[in-house]
């Protein structure tokens, strides 16, 4: 296997503050890394936090955690690469994400070259559109003349009136006009099309790899009825979950959720790595995550890292987010069918995949975990029968080559 400086350069680990290697690096949660002194001095001159790339606004200052995996990487560009490790290997697929995020980064710039360059073509167009316009004028002012000589019989007093009619009139060289063609943006788009499947046909060969990875971390999750909310309906097994659109009467223990429709697993996780997945086929709302085991259940939630909830969901058939701080929307190409859940307690991840299309949905990354983790699940509301399909977990089997 190669080594990752064969597959990074110095430049794709370069702060984009400072243009230099990264310093304890940091991420924003809009994707775009900098280093911690670099994007706190930038901060602070300014009367808002904003992303420095994408001019993403925070409505209040993140706190900041040194990305060690990215300081990792660019720690070797400071010091002779050694022999991959073990673990290099199994972060290839961060190695790629970072590759992909630097090729999508050079293809905005050119982007925005190329359309500089198109505005610059239409303006030198619209000049040449009005020199042709102005000769345009000169040459029915011409006519007109011409008409007027046609119809009199008096031609030396029109030849007073209009002395320019004693002189040959200019030559048109048409051929001396020289028109710039006009800038081709449909080929670029295209070319970055191609560009993007090659990119999305390598990312999936590279996501299938870690999804087998994961796989071997599966844990046989079982819903716990004592977190049920009492509209919740759960199978005999614990592998599945709908609800039932009315109220049962049950305990309103410290552990169940008492208005909003939510359920956990009843093991909790607190080192290691566990992966599970749930099939969401059918359903137009879910909600899927973890949540820690002091989170509260009572009222309304706020689901959100900071209240210790880490969770994507759909809504209104085809709205995906991710409810990180702040939320981000996002779309897929397919509505999965079967969502993989994965959790590494120590490096602080929880990442989502649709498993059958073998694609990344969402990473939150850079968590501070310190109690148990517990699956979480929410079918949402049965809607008159339009979300009455249920949320399955279902046994974890090995992604085929």
């Amino acid at each position: 296997m190669a080594s990752s400086s064969s597959v990074l350069s110095e430049d794709q680990l370069q702060c984009s503050i400072c243009l230099d290697v990264f310093t304890d690096p940091v991420s924003t949660s809009c994707g775009h890394n900098f280093c911690m002194t670099c994007i706190k001095e930038f901060w602070d001159t300014s009367s808002h936090c904003q992303c420095p790339v994408c001019k993403m606004d925070f409505p209040r200052r993140p706190e900041l955690h040194v990305n060690t995996f990215i300081s990792g990487l660019a720690a070797q560009f400071r010091k002779p690469v050694q022999k991959n490790t073990e673990k290099e290997k199994v972060d290839s697929m961060d190695i790629f994400r970072a590759l992909i995020r630097s090729i999508e980064r050079n293809q905005a710039e050119m982007l925005k070259v190329m359309e500089e360059k198109q505005r610059a073509a239409e303006r030198q167009a619209e000049e040449f559109i009005k020199d042709l316009e102005q000769e345009i004028t000169k040459l029915k002012r011409r006519n007109t003349e011409l008409e007027q000589i046609s119809n009199t019989e008096d031609h030396l007093h029109l030849l007073q009136i209009y002395p320019s009619l004693c002189r040959p009139p200019p030559t048109n060289n048409w051929t001396d006009v020289s028109i710039q063609p006009h800038l081709d943006v449909e080929t670029l788009r295209r070319a970055r099309s191609q560009l993007q499947e090659c990119v999305d046909e390598e990312m999936k060969k590279v996501v299938s790899m870690e999804l087998k990875r994961i796989q071997q971390y599966a844990v046989d999750v079982i819903l716990d009825p004592d977190t049920a909310n009492p509209e919740l309906i759960l199978s005999d097994d614990g592998k599945q979950v709908t609800d039932g659109d009315e109220w049962q009467d049950l305990p309103n223990n410290p552990e169940r959720f008492y208005q909003c429709v939510f359920v956990m697993g009843k093991e909790g996780f607190s080192s290691g790595r566990f992966y599970y997945e749930v099939q969401v086929k059918g359903k137009t709302e879910w909600y899927l995550g973890v949540t820690r085991e002091s989170s509260n259940r009572k009222g309304e939630i706020t689901v959100s890292p900071e209240d210790g909830y880490w969770s994507v969901c759909l809504g209104n058939k085809t709205e995906y987010q991710a409810l990180d701080s702040p939320h981000v929307l996002f779309s897929l190409k397919q509505a999965p069918q079967k969502v993989g859940v994965f959790v590494d307690y120590e490096e602080g991840l929880v990442s989502f995949y649709d498993v059958e299309n073998e694609s990344h949905i969402y990473s939150f990354t850079g968590q501070s975990f310190t109690e148990k983790l517990y699956p979480m699940f929410s079918p949402c509301l049965n809607d008159d029968g339009e979300n009455s399909a249920p949320l399955i977990i279902c046994p974890v089997s090995q992604v085929q080559s």
